[in-house]
């Protein structure tokens, strides 16, 4: 099957699931806890007709395709408004590192089950003393003969009240600064030591959550790639969403129609046109991610001018929500900062020095 031959059976299908009122809505890489059971019904429906995994092994519950495949199906989700997956953690996330990194055991375990939506995922990174500082994490992970106890805090935890299991960046070596000493860890959400508090957005939803760990539990086969070797696993995942690309451009370009303001509008769609040529290129990963993130705020922004914008209406809470897409994934400083100093070749930003330094 060529992409060509999947994109048009791909449409086919979507037409067919948005008739009988199976579709998911799309909802952007965080699924909202109040739409779990709709697109969880999504998901298995589009598992049970082979539109799951697209470029996943076939052995594992996918199709075994290309990710020009993958990109196809995305871009025909995109072109209606409806959501290519469930879970943006399990798909991109968990589900590209077990496929890298994971063992045998590993893959068999976890990646038919994440494709069937038997296991959501959520993302135990960010901690509130690290800020984007992903490396100066202080989560610890300390060996017991059988696996290891995690012990700290994280934050900004899309959808951890719903997972089952996440994926977890901890020390495992506390004599190790920055980069190094880090381990990737498949966790389990359900265990002892966990406490997941929701925290009350602005909009009104509970999307993310903070985290506590109390000597949590991980058992030594829910190590993913080497040990103090984490590092290397979790930006290699973070840098791999290729097959989103093209469909970002697309749903830029379906939102870019509504908008008034032609100034904006031609923004937009020069930003549209820098989505589709990138070619999923990680490289330019920290301008694409700029340029939209901030584009979202001026049309949300630029939705509500005028007297009508005083009132609740349904453009509010995406303005309300915009602000958090400028800090999620690293903020737009970071982002700038980036590009300067990887794209642009500039000098790095100083540094502040270190105590007794």
């Amino acid at each position: 099957m060529t992409p060509d031959e999947l994109r048009a059976a791909a449409r086919a299908f979507v037409a067919d699931a948005v008739r009988e009122g199976v579709a998911c809505p799309s909802f952007g890489a965080i699924m909202p806890p109040a739409m779990f059971e709709v697109a969880r019904r999504w998901q298995r429906h589009c598992h049970a007709h082979g539109f799951a995994g697209i470029d996943w092994p076939a052995e594992h519950g996918g199709r075994g395709l290309s990710p020009e495949h993958a990109a196809a199906w995305n871009e025909e989700c995109a072109r209606v408004g409806v959501a290519a997956y469930m879970n943006f953690q399990g798909i991109v996330l968990a589900g590209g590192a077990i496929r890298a990194f994971g063992t045998p055991e590993q893959r068999a375990r976890y990646l038919d089950a994440t494709l069937r939506a038997d296991i959501v995922w959520c993302q135990l990174f960010s901690e509130p003393g690290s800020g984007s500082d992903l490396a100066s994490l202080t989560t610890r992970a300390v060996p017991t003969g059988d696996g290891w106890v995690v012990s700290g805090q994280k934050v900004w935890s899309s959808t951890a009240q719903l997972a089952r299991r996440a994926i977890l960046l901890a020390r495992t070596d506390p004599d190790e600064a920055g980069h190094a000493g880090i381990s990737f860890f498949l966790f389990d959400m359900t265990g002892p030591g966990v406490d997941v508090r929701p925290i009350k957005q602005m909009t009104g939803d509970s999307e993310f959550c903070e985290v506590f760990l109390d000597e949590a539990p991980v058992a030594a086969d829910d190590l993913l790639g080497p040990l103090h070797g984490g590092w290397r696993v979790a930006t290699s995942v973070l840098a791999d969403e290729r097959a989103s690309v093209g469909a970002a451009a697309i749903a830029l370009r379906r939102r870019l129609a509504d908008v008034d303001d032609a100034a904006l509008r031609g923004d937009g769609l020069a930003i549209a046109e820098l989505l589709a040529r990138s070619g999923g290129d990680p490289r330019l990963g920290p301008l694409t991610k700029l340029a939209t993130t901030e584009l979202d705020t001026r049309i949300t922004g630029d939705a509500l001018r005028g007297a009508s914008g005083m009132l609740v209406a349904e453009s509010t809470e995406p303005f309300l929500y915009s602000p958090g897409m400028r800090v999620a994934g690293g903020t737009s400083e970071i982002q700038r900062n980036l590009i300067g100093e990887r794209l642009l070749g500039l000098p790095r930003e100083p540094r502040r020095p270190t105590a007794g330094a």
